[in-house]
């Protein structure tokens, strides 16, 4: 896995190369300090997974994330930071965000969250997962206006979306489901767009909001 790092703090930077470049299946091929120098970096050279801080100079890691996710969206963008609150977490995740952890987390764990957001997994830390199913109980983090039932979906794309509350990729649903997963990128292609959601956490999180599989 290419790694692309960005943190505006040296020592942040310096823990975090030490740490992976002990891991055989990982490559650092860049690191950055700003949002902009990130954008730049990423486009050129297209890693599989970034590590994004927030908080840094000029563009903050949310804009940042938000732009990968518009020109490379088969690059992961992963969000690592010590800010968990409904003014962070939504809207890195909306920006395309595939995880969100906080720079306490385990070295071990990291890793982990890495290799599943390369297989196209979501990881969040317990306390932005929390936040984050909060806001839309409440209300107060989702804009979805329409009254939206179960049976809007055809009967394989409820499957899927079962499929995806529970945490697995396309390659695993594929498997689980008997089908291609080109088929499976399909039907969550068709599923974001009937729930007007912009990925496939925001739409586990409907899912669970609605008790559609509980």
């Amino acid at each position: 896995m290419r790694l692309v790092l960005v943190d505006d703090h040296p020592m942040v930077l310096k823990g975090l190369r030490l740490f992976l470049q002990m891991q055989e299946d990982m490559e650092i091929v860049g690191e950055a300090s700003d949002g902009n120098e990130a954008l730049t970096l990423v486009k050129a050279l297209k890693p599989d997974v970034v590590l994004m801080d927030i908080m840094m100079p000029g563009m903050d890691g949310i804009e940042a994330t938000r732009r990968i996710h518009e020109s490379l969206p088969e690059v992961k963008v992963i969000v690592l930071t010590s800010f968990v609150d409904q003014d962070h977490v939504l809207p890195a995740i909306r920006a395309g965000a595939v995880g969100y952890q906080l720079k306490e987390i385990e070295a071990d764990e990291l890793a982990e969250t890495i290799r599943a957001a390369y297989r196209g997994m979501t990881q969040l830390h317990p306390k932005a997962a929390g936040l984050l199913v909060n806001q839309f109980v409440t209300g107060t983090g989702d804009t979805h206006t329409e009254d939206l039932t179960v049976e809007s979906l055809t009967r394989r794309e409820r499957e899927v979306l079962k499929e995806i509350t529970t945490g697995k990729s396309n390659k695993e649903i594929a498997a689980e489901l008997v089908i291609a997963e080109k088929t499976v990128k399909t039907h969550v292609s068709s599923i974001l767009a009937k729930l007007e959601l912009s990925d496939r956490t925001q739409a586990a999180v409907y899912a669970m909001k609605k008790g559609w599989f509980t």
